[in-house]
């Protein structure tokens, strides 16, 4: 009889030793997909730095990084709820909760804007003044018309006065092949490195200097509907750590991140990731609720929202 209860305890030991241990390796590896805006680039270097180097492990997070189909679509799928959390665009909030849709920043990944109007170095326009009867190519309309407008009408100009081209994604080949005079939308940290490693130098126009109101560029969002989620300040945790490592280590951070991305080991990647280490939000949780009013101003004098909503209704620090 004893031996049948010895038996029984130490089975019931292992099995609850075996439960515990289960429960906190579930625990340390809670699964959290994040749906990137693009392809993976120098970006989203923090992302890839917090994966790498443990710093989610080290939160209790077992993070999936997951690049889109359609660059469109992540906010939206975070919206409908099938998936926690996104990479996405301050402007591009503001738009979409004017439309309905219930989405949150709760992070931020780049602080400053890397939207620009480039033309070529040595080319004719010196000025956004000498923008005038000539051709400017975009990607994607919408925002950057806003940005546009406003640009041109700090030089008494409208976007009557200019030819706008739609150039899709090909913005640097639309404008060195010259087929366009101008680009908007181009990012400072990539376009302007791929010009000059062609030897076609670019000129850029800063919309923060010219008018427009400063804005986070990249940002992490989440359902409205899901801001008491745990796991949610536990990874914004682990983004400030990886943004403290990348700006301390930032050598062996590149190495971190080529490791885990071979094929972006390139002149281009390494220029983009020098010229976006020093954009990268030190307090990724933080909130600018003057920054977000501002900006949600802009928009609504530009026409793309009617309404300007209580920021903490749409951008908060969750933590």
């Amino acid at each position: 009889m004893f031996q049948i209860i010895h038996r029984f305890r130490t089975l019931f030991a292992i099995v609850a030793t075996t439960l515990i241990f289960s429960t906190n390796s579930a625990t340390a590896n809670e699964p959290l997909t994040v749906l990137l805006d693009w392809f993976v680039n120098p970006d989203h270097a923090p992302l890839i730095i917090a994966k790498e180097k443990g710093f989610f492990a080290d939160n209790n997070l077992d993070v999936e990084l997951i690049a889109p189909a359609d660059p469109n679509d992540p906010p939206k799928l975070v919206a409908a709820g099938h998936a926690p959390l996104a990479v996405s665009y301050q402007p591009q909030l503001h738009v979409q909760v004017a439309e309905g849709l219930p989405l949150n920043r709760i992070a931020t990944l780049v602080a400053t804007p890397l939207n620009s109007l480039v033309v070529l170095k040595d080319g004719p326009i010196k000025s956004i003044a000498d923008l005038k009867g000539r051709k400017i190519g975009f990607s994607v309309g919408g925002f950057e018309d806003a940005l546009l407008t406003a640009m041109l009408e700090k030089y008494e100009l409208t976007l009557n006065d200019v030819e706008l081209v739609n150039v899709n994604f090909s913005l640097s080949p639309a404008l060195i092949s010259g087929q366009v005079d101008a680009v908007i939308g181009a990012f400072r940290n990539f376009e302007l490195n791929q010009m000059d490693i062609v030897n076609k130098p670019g000129l850029a126009f800063y919309p923060e200097e010219e008018g427009v109101p400063v804005y986070d560029e990249l940002i992490i969002v989440a359902n409205s509907a899901h801001l008491d989620d745990p796991r949610l300040p536990r990874f914004v945790n682990a983004l400030e750590q990886a943004i403290q490592f990348l700006i301390n280590h930032p050598t062996e951070s590149w190495e971190l991140f080529i490791r885990a991305y071979p094929d972006l080991d390139d002149e281009l990647n390494r220029r983009a990731w020098r010229d976006t280490l020093p954009r990268f939000a030190l307090r990724p949780g933080a909130m600018d609720t003057t920054r977000y009013m501002g900006f949600a101003r802009f928009l609504k004098n530009q026409g793309l929202i009617t309404d300007i909503k209580p920021v903490d209704t749409y951008a908060r620090d969750i933590r």
